[in-house]
């Protein structure tokens, strides 16, 4: 599909991933649609990109049946938005696992139900969901995560399925460490010897060569986690062992730390 001339709604717009995205698409000619909860952040964006800014929390449904209203002549969707949801479980009120859920999974699904009628009736379309690594491979400390980034993969790929032949497609996104920006840098949180992180830019690149190509799956990752994801989705078992000589569940209690006041 192509990105040039098409209108892009762009969900977490105010994080540092979401704002390295939001420049690769103008880059490339897009027509901008921002949206995140703080318009002090998305007003001076959308200014130097020449975007239009929706201010909306993704934990209110409401919120998103009205950004889906505002944005009815979006053909591509980049559901980058995620909340911070490291941490052992039982430590979560049953609130912020309600909110957790509803940002991080039940947001994209339903943009994506009221968005694709309108991409398939104009024939052309494309829905991208901005996953994780930790949608392949569960790890210590990030059940919560896991379990939402686990459902975004199986949900976007039945959902290409579904839309096959109707000139509407799908891509899911998979980041490793993102070293630079977003809830890992943000948290300031350091890496098992020998783990290496990637940077913003190579998600962003990662995610206009999907649309572009019409991609189903793309893992963005030095080859050490890709293959590591993919043998631990295999192999959990092995992938558990692997992970407490790693050290993860210190990185794990790192995130969680650095996290803590932000879910």
């Amino acid at each position: 599909m192509r990105i040039a001339g098409t209108t892009v709604l762009l969900t977490g717009a105010t994080g540092g991933i979401g704002q390295t995205l939001a420049r690769a698409f103008a880059a490339k000619g897009a027509k901008l649609l921002l949206t995140g909860r703080r318009e002090e952040v998305l007003r001076p964006l959308a200014e130097r990109l020449g975007g239009r800014v929706i201010v909306a929390d993704l934990a209110e449904r409401s919120d998103v049946e009205r950004l889906v209203e505002e944005a009815a002549n979006a053909r591509i969707l980049i559901a980058n938005a995620a909340l911070p949801s490291s941490g052992p479980v039982l430590d979560y009120r049953p609130e912020e696992l309600d909110r957790a859920l509803d940002v991080n999974l039940r947001a994209p699904i339903l943009l994506s139900r009221l968005m694709a009628p309108r991409m398939v009736e104009a024939g052309s379309g494309h829905l991208v969901m901005i996953g994780s690594l930790s949608g392949r491979t569960a790890s210590p400390g990030a059940a919560l995560y896991n379990a939402a980034k686990f459902g975004l993969r199986g949900f976007a790929l039945g959902l290409r399925q579904d839309l096959h032949g109707t000139g509407v497609g799908v891509s899911l996104v998979q980041p490793g460490f993102v070293g630079d920006a977003g809830m890992f840098a943000d948290a300031g949180t350091s890496l098992p010897t020998g783990v290496r992180t990637i940077s913003s830019r190579r998600v962003a690149a990662a995610t206009i060569r999907a649309i572009e190509r019409n991609r189903a799956e793309v893992n963005v990752a030095p080859l050490e986690l890709r293959l590591g994801s993919a043998i631990g989705g295999l192999f959990p078992s092995i992938a558990e062992r692997a992970q407490r000589g790693s050290g993860a569940g210190e990185t794990s209690r790192q995130l969680a730390d650095g996290q803590r006041d932000k879910r």
